[in-house]
């Protein structure tokens, strides 16, 4: 069933859900999740898990990854996904919009939402695309703090702590922080923009438990395979921004079709059909539930 108001409560938390599937499964691969309709395609094709970017959900507002958005802004679009696709969400609330009391609030918020695990990084704000230079991170026990304070607040979601410092301070700087966090209550370390496959595997012998690893495009990461990543020691493996880039691209090329030739005939093959696009939202479902509720009404009224 594709049609989010017919569907019934789910029966589990999407934290204990999500801690299922890294138990279970030698890796969960979370593609990047831009709006519910989307959600609904990650699910369909396959998936088990999505990812909630600050990047792709700044880029889907016209903002830059800056730490722009509110906590409401991002609870209203995480519960809007998670009603619409059920999947376990990853989602990331960048520096936790505060310290250590605002990140209660916004892990509660988000586990309100439908969270199964929520993301805290240790830069400081104005925070920066992980992939990009000048970066900074803040003192390890202020992130540490906020961890705490995060796995004090939640009842069933996980608690990822993203670690910036191997930019900044080496991968020894990345380690020391991960084994700190991991200390105060993460149960799974983001080692965020590692430059080999060398780093991977070092800094998950060194560290251990359950590692994310973020195989952006066009960053500082080596593009390995989620099988690859999972004989390295990596559990959860992100997409963040691969099926927004692919929409937007596609968008562009046909809307300058449009521009140009006033018509949208010589791209139809690449457009999804009205049949496919009302498959996916779950449309006759809905038809078929209405017409049942008034045959109802005229059977008890006749």
């Amino acid at each position: 069933m594709t049609a989010w108001l017919l569907k019934p409560a789910p029966a589990e938390p999407p934290g204990v859900v999500l801690r299922r599937l890294l138990e279970e499964q030698p890796v969960v691969v979370a593609p990047g999740v831009f709006s519910p309709l989307a959600g609904v395609v990650v699910r369909r094709v396959g998936f088990s898990a999505g990812y909630v970017s600050g990047a792709a959900f700044s880029a889907s507002l016209a903002l830059p990854d800056l730490g722009l958005f509110t906590l409401t802004e991002l609870a209203d679009f995480v519960r809007r996904v998670y009603r619409a696709c059920g999947l376990p969400l990853v989602v990331d609330a960048d520096t936790g919009f505060g310290e250590a009391l605002n990140v209660v609030s916004a892990v509660r918020e988000l586990e309100w939402a439908g969270a199964a695990a929520v993301q805290l990084e240790d830069q400081p704000l104005p925070k920066k695309c992980g992939h990009l230079s000048g970066k900074s991170v803040v003192p390890a026990e202020e992130m540490a703090r906020k961890v705490a304070a995060a796995a004090s607040a939640r009842r069933h979601t996980l608690i990822v702590a993203r670690t910036d410092a191997r930019a900044v301070e080496g991968l020894e700087g990345a380690v020391r922080r991960a084994l700190l966090y991991q200390e105060a209550g993460a149960d799974v370390i983001f080692p965020e923009a590692l430059e080999s496959e060398e780093e991977f595997a070092e800094f998950a012998r060194r560290v251990g438990g359950w590692l994310l690893a973020n195989m952006t495009e066009f960053g500082r990461s080596p593009s390995l395979s989620a099988g690859r990543l999972a004989e390295l020691g990596y559990k959860l493996v992100i997409f963040p921004v691969t099926a927004l880039r692919a929409a937007m691209k596609a968008a562009e090329e046909v809307l300058e079709v449009l521009r140009r030739e006033g018509t949208q005939v010589g791209v139809l093959d690449r457009l999804q059909t009205r049949a496919e696009l009302y498959e996916r939202i779950g449309y006759h479902e809905y038809e078929a539930w209405d017409a049942e509720l008034a045959g109802r009404f005229r059977e008890g009224g006749g």
